[in-house]
């Protein structure tokens, strides 16, 4: 994608801790890592990583996609289900995939056209996909620039690192995604590369 972050990078700098972490991450942070025009494999990807470590969500998924390469999304509805629990899908996450897998195969929404709460709107009515998951698709999938989720811990713990607040609440975020606006999904890029490396503005 080669994605240009000068723009949104000129606009953090004006926070303090986010230029700090544009200094120390902004050669380090990559935007289309979890991108497939596959829909369904995308977001399949993207409940893997619901609920579980960092290393373990790469693991499960080196072995989904290892599994479903050469598979159509027709053959993956067909498949047992004993076969992606084997590789370490729990029932209900199987289960989830499932009906993603099903949703597209009937489904004519349109992703490219709608904004992002009707997007939301739309896949967190899969049984399944929570706003969590429905706005990593929107930012690594759609590439949507201003997402933000209150609902990620890693972000909530990085907020609490760098800016120094024993708490969190929704005065304190929603005072700094209006500053990081329209740019608040560079602003998650650089605090989850903050918390992976265990670096933190002082």
């Amino acid at each position: 994608m080669g994605y240009d972050f000068s723009n949104a990078f000129g606009h953090l700098k004006s926070d303090k801790v986010m230029a700090f972490l544009i200094k120390k991450f902004g050669h380090k942070i990559i935007f289309d890592d979890r991108y497939d025009s596959n829909y369904s494999k995308a977001i399949a990807n993207l409940i893997i990583e619901q609920q579980v470590s960092f290393k373990a969500a790469i693991a499960i998924k080196k072995r989904f996609n290892k599994l479903i390469k050469n598979i159509s999304n027709q053959e993956l509805l067909d498949l047992d289900l004993n076969k992606l629990k084997l590789i370490g899908i729990s029932s209900r996450k199987c289960e989830y995939i499932k009906n993603v897998y099903a949703y597209f195969k009937s489904s004519n929404f349109d992703f490219e056209i709608h904004n992002n709460q009707e997007i939301i709107d739309e896949l967190t009515k899969i049984k399944g996909i929570g706003s969590w998951t429905a706005k990593m698709f929107l930012m690594f999938v759609l590439f949507r620039e201003n997402v933000f989720s209150s609902k990620d811990l890693a972000i909530i713990n990085s907020i609490k690192q760098n800016y120094k607040f024993k708490e969190v609440d929704g005065i304190i975020l929603d005072k700094l995604t209006t500053k990081w606006s329209p740019y608040n999904t560079i602003a998650s890029l650089l605090l989850w590369k903050s918390i992976e490396e265990k670096i933190f503005y002082l």
